[in-house]
This record gives structure tokens, C-alpha cells and sequence, in this order.
């Protein structure tokens, strides 16, 4: 098979600082992203550029990719500083910055690869390939898109694609959300989301009549694409990231190790697959997705339309079902399975009036649970286990840690000794020094004392397969002068590591190619003079401000969804045309009320201010 056959598969992790960024990386990623000093979707998920340049340092010992997020709108005050900082993490090596103002794209650049935010609406073929010709490195596919839609896409674009397998779901197209913004001046762009979407609602027919009553209608479960990475791979996903840039480093582990062991899997069985970076992870857990903070798991539209996408009941964590309460006492419960549980298990449950509510393991004692409480617990109820303390604490105390095979050859040279070591990577350094050895009592046993000081590599990044010794004489040497040798010869071969490894420079060259429209209204997010001029240059004709520019706009479209409440009220209008006699329904709790239009030819749900 040729080289140019093979295509490199990345799993791009979440980092929110440099700790969960290192657990990342030793847990399989093969990227990650993570927040810069500002200018980030999530605000509060800021890092120094001295963390970053450390993290960068400790990825690109295994070729792991560092993208730093600069993906919010700025204004025009904040153009160059955010120029600035594109030229400081250049400099630092960062592999790629993301960004969603296309304002930064009329500044000069570095030479640092450019990748398209999510937060740039990509969701259309000729979005895409617009993209692709300005110049981008690489595409955040809307998490909205149907495998077919992805196949369509990449069937007719060269640039990498991107696109999200696990995590927290915006309910709006990613970009074009305006509610938060309009009831709390809080913009989604600009990294400041009051996450409106989580909160309870009511649903109200034209005539008053209640569909649904104080329910989280706009609160989406969490993605979970597992059992979809091969279709994905085949549609033309390159790189597959997993959402949570506020998630700890336990998050971080448990789910990067599980996609990590998915897509090995399914590299190991196709020969024209790769993994982009070097190294392999030796866990000491047994990585579980579903044990991680989740709302219930969904595959979205990856197949199309879908009934149970949302999580109406909450928008917590409600955990993996455990089974019910079979007996209620006065200060404990039995269930009606049997199952593991440890004290410390956080359980939870809905109560009469469907409110979550939860509780803590005090104590288990043969079948009988006995918990902090036992306020709202009833025989027959549903019980969910939201956190299982010795599986925390299993990856919390974990002692993963990522490696690179290698092979180490010692050998007696004509002016002293050498020793080299030679990576998986064919990557090769050597160091030469004149010992002081003395002749062996017992050739035998000086030869295993070699090689034992010599594959002494457990606190490194490098576990040695194989240790050859090769000298002319039998020799015994202290095991300090063979210590210090092996020291040197790691600290130089990380830094031929980092060498080999360095950051790939893409310059990026202003053109003219035509914008699929030459008319754009606030949804194109134009905030900024410069981004204004690159539509232009474009081919763009007319452009209004966006909405964070303007403020609050008469009947604008605060948001535009795939979520229809109609469909998952099984009122959906292409199959229930009588339907229309209810319309237009209000969403409305004590603060805010909405109108909701349905765009029934691209099956969207659009949500207007009242």
C-alpha cells in the first residue's frame, strides 16, 4: 500500500489547563485543544501562555497537536491584541489556532495553521468548500450533520474535517445562538453563554392550552457516538474530538482513554488507517464512557432524525440506571438487583412530582442500602447511580502513563563507549563517553547488571523492548557511571523528539474567492471593521452588524434548531398537517417568552422573542 493511501485518524481531546491537557495526552489523545489567555468560546477557561508553551514541550515528545482556541467574536478594539497573541503562540509552537472572527484573517498572520470553530456555522457543502479555498487547515463540522451529509461533504473537499463524538450538545446551530445574549447580555460568541437552553419551560398552544408544563424542553442529552466511529471514518471524518473544555482531568481520562481503545481498535483491523501521533497508552483502569458526567446519551442526527434526543426530566447528570426500589425501612432501602455499591455512591432518582433528587451511600450492608437520607424515596422508583466512588477514585488515582517502545545499543568504540537509543519512529540519538570499566569476575552476571541499569527507563516517556551490548572485552561498570549514561542519552533523545517534531508552518494568503451569498444579515456575526472588509473582498455586496454589534433586534431569530418540539411532542406537521391549528406555541417560563415558527422544508424549529 502506498504511503499516500494511508490516512492519518486523530482523537482530539479538551483540555482546560495544563493539568488535564498532560492527562489527556498520557490517556491516548492524539490533540488537544485548549484556551488561550482570552479570547475562548468558554470564558472561564483561560490559560497563561506559559502553561500552554509547557504543554506544548511535554505533546510533542509523542507528536501530539496543540490547538489553542481564539474563537469568540472580538470587536474591533480586540483585534490586535488577539494578533498579537496568534504571533506569541506561533512562537511557543503551537500546531494550529482555531478561530471563529473571520476579521483575524485581514490581519498578518504567522505561518501557524488555521482551523474553522465550529462557531463558524459549518453545516453547508458550500460553506465548507469556501473554507477550503480561503485557506483553512482544517473544518468543525455542525454537530447537526447526518453521516450521509458528512460522505456528501468530503466527497467534494480536500480539507480535513473535524467533527464532535461525545459531549454537551448546544441546541442551536453552533454560531448562530442569540438568546442568552438577548436576555442576558451574555453573548454565546463571545464566550459568555448563561446556557438559557437548561433552563424549564412551558409549551402553550395559540389557545392557551398547555403541551408541556415547567419541563427542560430545550435541554439536550449528551452525545455518544461509540458505536458510530467506523461509519464516521468511512464518511470522511479525519479528526474526532470529544466536547469539554470546562471537564476535569477524571473526565478527561476516562473518556479519551475509552475513544482511545475504539479507534485502536478499528485502526488495528484496517491497514489504510493511522494514528497521528506516537506512543501507546498502559492504562490501569478499565475506561467506562457512561460513569463520566452525563444528561443520557444520544447519537443526534448522525443517523438522521431521532425521537429522544432531549433530557426534559433534568439537565444533571442523572446516571446509569441501577434498577428500583424493592423495599422501603426506616433508615434504608433495598433494590431489586444485585449490584456492586460502595459507600460514598452518589445514587439519584425522580420523585413523584418528576423532580431529580439524590442521595449518598452511607453504608451497604448485605443486600440493604443505607444512605444520608431517605426524603422522597418510594417502592417502585427508578434508581440511577450519578457517581460511583471507587470507580473515581479508580481513574483519579490512576498511574497511566503513555510510552514509546524503543531499542538501546550499547557499544566499546575505538576511543570509549556509546550508547544509542532508537524509537518506534525510527527516531535515533547516541552519546559517546570514555568509562572507566574493569574486567568482569563474572562475565555473565556483569552482562545482566547492563542491562538492567541500562533498560532502567520507568520514569521516562520510553519503555525499552530490547538492550543490545556489544563490547569487545568483558567489562563490569558501576552502576552509577551506566545511570548517568542513560540519563543523558533520555535528555537528548527528548529533545531530538521535540526537534523531529516540530510544528508544521502554513502561511496563510488573502484571495478573492466568492462567499456562497453577497448578502448577509446579524447571522453572519460581523462585529468588527476587518471582518466586514473580508466579506467584501469576498464578494459580499451588503452586510448588517451582528447581533452582538447591534444589540437586540426586532423579531430576530434567537436561535435556529433541529430540536422541533412539535416532532418530539409527535406533532410533527409533515405528518400531522392538522397540527397547524395549534401553531403559533409559546415557550414561556416566570422570566421569558418566545414564539416558535417551524421551517418544515429543512425540518429547523425557529425561537423568537415574544
Amino acid at each position: 500500500m502506498s504511503t499516500s493511501s494511508i490516512r492519518s485518524i486523530e482523537l482530539l481531546s479538551p483540555a482546560k489547563n495544563l493539568e488535564c491537557g498532560r492527562t489527556a495526552i498520557d490517556h491516548g489523545a492524539d490533540a488537544v485543544y485548549i484556551g488561550g489567555p482570552g479570547f475562548g468560546a468558554r470564558k472561564n477557561a483561560g490559560n497563561s501562555l506559559d502553561d500552554i508553551h509547557q504543554l506544548i514541550d511535554y505533546a510533542h515528545l509523542f507528536g501530539v497537536k496543540i490547538y489553542v482556541t481564539i474563537n469568540t467574536l472580538l470587536f474591533d478594539h480586540e483585534i490586535k491584541e488577539a494578533n498579537t497573541l496568534i504571533h506569541q503562540l506561533y512562537k511557543i509552537g503551537a500546531d494550529a489556532v482555531i478561530i471563529q472572527d473571520m476579521g483575524l484573517l485581514e490581519t498578518e498572520l504567522p505561518p501557524i495553521p488555521i482551523h474553522a470553530s465550529t462557531q463558524t456555522d459549518n453545516r453547508t457543502l458550500e460553506k465548507v468548500q469556501f473554507l477550503e479555498q480561503v485557506g483553512f487547515d482544517q473544518v468543525v463540522l455542525a454537530r447537526e450533520l447526518s453521516i450521509p451529509q458528512i460522505k456528501t461533504i468530503k466527497e467534494q473537499t480536500n480539507v480535513p474535517l473535524e467533527y464532535f463524538i461525545h459531549g454537551a450538545l448546544c441546541v442551536c446551530y453552533s454560531g448562530q445562538c442569540y438568546m442568552s445574549a438577548s436576555i442576558n447580555n451574555r453573548s454565546a460568541n463571545r464566550g459568555e453563554c448563561a446556557q438559557p437552553c437548561r433552563l424549564k419551560y412551558n409549551l402553550q398552544d395559540r389557545n392557551g392550552n398547555t403541551i408541556n408544563s415547567n419541563k427542560h424542553l430545550l435541554s439536550l442529552k449528551d452525545l455518544n457516538l461509540s458505536d458510530h466511529i467506523d461509519q464516521l471514518i468511512e464518511a470522511g471524518i479525519s479528526s474526532f474530538k470529544i466536547e469539554g473544555r470546562l471537564k476535569d482531568k477524571g473526565y478527561v481520562a476516562n473518556v479519551t482513554a475509552h475513544y482511545r481503545q475504539v479507534l485502536d481498535k478499528i485502526i488495528d483491523q484496517k491497514k489504510h488507517l493511522k494514528r497521528t501521533s506516537s506512543g501507546f497508552s498502559f492504562n490501569s483502569f478499565t475506561p467506562e464512557a457512561n460513569k463520566s458526567f452525563n444528561r443520557g446519551f444520544t447519537t443526534y442526527f448522525v443517523n438522521g432524525r431521532e425521537k429522544n434526543i432531549w433530557s426534559i426530566d433534568s439537565p444533571k447528570a442523572i446516571g446509569e440506571h441501577i434498577g428500583q426500589v424493592k423495599k422501603v425501612a426506616k433508615d434504608h432501602f433495598t433494590i431489586d438487583r444485585s449490584i456492586q455499591l460502595s459507600n460514598g455512591d452518589g445514587l439519584s432518582f425522580f420523585t413523584k412530582k418528576k423532580e431529580l433528587s439524590g442521595l449518598k451511600i452511607n453504608k451497604v450492608s448485605d443486600n440493604k442500602i443505607y444512605p444520608n437520607h431517605m426524603k422522597g424515596l418510594s417502592q417502585g422508583m427508578k434508581l440511577y447511580r450519578n457517581f460511583d466512588k471507587a470507580f473515581t477514585d479508580q481513574v483519579n488515582n490512576n498511574t497511566t502513563r503513555r510510552k514509546i517502545e524503543c531499542d538501546i545499543v550499547f557499544k566499546e568504540t575505538n576511543n570509549g563507549f556509546s550508547l544509542s537509543i532508537k524509537d518506534d519512529d525510527k527516531i535515533e540519538s547516541t552519546i559517546t563517553s570514555s568509562l572507566s570499566p574493569s574486567p568482569a569476575n563474572n562475565p555473565e552476571r556483569a552482562l545482566g547488571q547492563m542491562e538492567t541499569q541500562l533498560s532502567k527507563l520507568g520514569n521516562t516517556i520510553f519503555q525499552a523492548n530490547n538492550v543490545f551490548i556489544e563490547l569487545n572485552s568483558d567489562w563490569f561498570f558501576q552502576a552509577k557511571e551506566l545511570n548517568n549514561l542513560r540519563r543523558s542519552l533520555v535528555e537528548k533523545h527528548e529533545q531530538s523528539r521535540r526537534n523531529h517534531f516540530k510544528s508544521k508552518e502554513r502561511s496563510f494568503s488573502p484571495n478573492a474567492i466568492p462567499f456562497p451569498k453577497s448578502l448577509l444579515n446579524y447571522t453572519a456575526n460581523i462585529v468588527n471593521g476587518k471582518a466586514r472588509e473580508f466579506y467584501a473582498r469576498h464578494g459580499v455586496t451588503e452586510s448588517d452588524w451582528g447581533f452582538e454589534k447591534q444589540g437586540n433586534i426586532n423579531n430576530a431569530e434567537l436561535m435556529r434548531t433541529k430540536h422541533c418540539l412539535l416532532y418530539m411532542n409527535s406533532q410533527c406537521l409533515k405528518e400531522h398537517p392538522e397540527a397547524r391549528k395549534l401553531l403559533p406555541l409559546t415557550l414561556s417560563n416566570n422570566k421569558d417568552s418566545y414564539t416558535l415558527e417551524f421551517d418544515c422544508k429543512n425540518c429547523e424549529m425557529i425561537i423568537k422573542r415574544s
